[in-house]
């Protein structure tokens, strides 16, 4: 998460408040273990009944305008309404049985999570491999920390959390401020001419319409740069037996038993077109598929980098799902693309159409935040990148791909997060607030209208009444 605030505010922004950062880090981690350690002794100090009324109020009003978001938007904020509201019913039906039921969920939360991280590390063999997989049994140990009763027999369990998550968003918040201190550009793109390019973006910063959200993703003609994504199933040659999960992640299995594992491209208005695909047809049957997944030297083989979309889906077919962002720096992607295409190679864990195109996009919204809020000066646009709930999905995404590989699933995932966080949309209340005004609007102006034409209608009726007596 903490490259994702680095990417999306830019390093100039958060340079100038490296010192609050810090503090608020320290504060918060100081907090956080001060709540943990509280609720080791079995004797409670934190309010747990009022915590779980404001959950429970948070989760209420995110379901009331959760209707109002658009596509995966909508989805995100239904999920979290109801996860809320199921916490905090847990919480307050009390006793041992709630505690004991999320204690179940979150242990096994982490547990699964754990077991993921450490089997995925192992099969992939990533550079820092043995970091996630010390991460992995670090999670391990928190999912049995969760099962077991001592010492509180579960009672502990949201204090528990909250603690956990005040020292881990406080450590993060210590980790930005240390790292943007001593940065002099963002290492999401790898430029030679940091100077050149933070004046350009500053140039486009003071030529930047004042819209600060989008109501939807752009239209059919409007300029934006292109996510396209081939998903495994929608590229499959035959007719793809259905796997839930995997081939919406890793790969689609045919009736013939060919393995597809999709495709992922990015399409700049300024002709860019970021599309790497291997120069030489990998051998994807079954046999051979498990030791292609390491991402090391002796699985990499000649790329190449295909010309145009336009090309590309006629070779083959059109992209299944495209994600479009307004919001991004044509300079800074540029600047990517000239230094990555010197090199072609090709891993199929490692480097390959996904992470290039992941990179690519990461490159191209670089500072998209300050961007859009550049004009509100001090916290407010680190608290709204903070506060969107679309960030958190997108560092799980990023931290799944990372520990695994970049699948065209997980880029589609993190295209769609990335956009709602560079082209922000308006909050849910918002816009319900919107939609009541607008309808008020409307019906006084009907009966405005209705006012008006009321004494002619009466008038008609008088002679008609009038005409029929006669």
């Amino acid at each position: 998460m903490v490259r994702l605030v680095m990417i999306l505010l830019g390093v100039d922004y958060l340079r100038t408040r490296w010192r609050p950062l810090t503090t608020l880090g320290w504060i918060s981690l100081v907090l956080g273990i001060v709540v943990f350690i509280d609720a080791l002794d079995n004797a409670l100090y934190f309010p747990i009944t009022p915590f779980a009324c404001l959950l429970l109020l948070e989760g209420l009003a995110t379901l009331a305008v959760a209707w109002t978001g658009m596509g995966g938007q909508r989805t995100l904020r239904y999920v979290k309404g109801l996860a809320f509201c199921v916490a905090a019913g847990l919480i307050l039906a009390g006793h041992h049985h709630g505690n004991f039921v999320l204690s179940m969920i979150f242990g096994t939360l982490f547990l699964a999570d754990g077991l993921l991280q450490i089997v995925s590390a192992r099969v992939v063999r990533y550079r820092t491999w043995r970091l996630a997989v010390a991460a992995g049994v670090l999670e391990i140990a928190l999912a049995v920390f969760f099962y077991q009763p001592f010492p509180t027999h579960y009672v502990g369990t949201v204090p528990y959390c909250l603690g956990l998550g005040l020292m881990f968003g406080g450590w993060n918040m210590i980790l930005l401020g240390s790292r943007v201190r001593r940065l002099s550009s963002n290492p999401a793109v790898d430029t030679d001419d940091a100077a050149q390019a933070a004046s350009a973006t500053a140039q486009q910063q003071q030529a930047a319409p004042a819209i600060v959200e989008w109501d939807g993703p752009p239209a059919a003609d409007e300029p934006a740069l292109t996510v396209h994504v081939w998903t495994p199933v929608g590229s499959s040659k035959g007719e793809a037996r259905r796997q839930p999960i995997i081939d919406r992640y890793i790969a689609a299995v045919d009736r013939n038993g060919v393995i597809s594992t999709g495709h992922a491209a990015l399409e700049s208005p300024e002709g860019i077109y970021i599309s790497l695909y291997p120069g030489v047809e990998i051998d994807r049957s079954p046999d051979e598929f498990t030791r292609l997944l390491r991402a090391t030297q002796e699985n990499d083989v000649p790329g190449l980098f295909q010309p145009d979309y336009s090309t590309e889906s006629k070779a083959w077919c059109p992209s299944t799902v495209q994600v479009r962002i307004r919001n991004y720096d044509p300079e800074r992607l540029r600047r990517f693309w000239e230094t990555y295409r010197q090199d072609a190679t090709y891993n199929l864990t490692h480097r390959n159409c996904s992470s290039t195109v992941s990179r690519a996009l990461e490159a191209a919204i670089e500072g998209a935040s300050a961007r859009v809020w550049g004009r509100h000066k001090g916290w407010k646009p680190f608290f709204r990148v903070v506060m969107t709930p679309e960030l958190w999905v997108a560092a799980q995404v990023r931290k799944r791909a990372t520990t695994m590989a970049w699948t065209p699933g997980l880029t589609l995932d993190y295209a769609r997060a990335l956009s709602m966080l560079a082209d922000p949309r308006p909050s849910g209340w918002v816009k319900m607030a919107r939609l009541a005004l607008g309808t008020m609007y409307r019906s006084r102006q009907q009966w405005a209208e209705e006012a008006r034409t009321a004494p002619h209608v009466r008038e008609a009726d008088s002679a008609e009444t009038v005409r029929r007596g006669v």
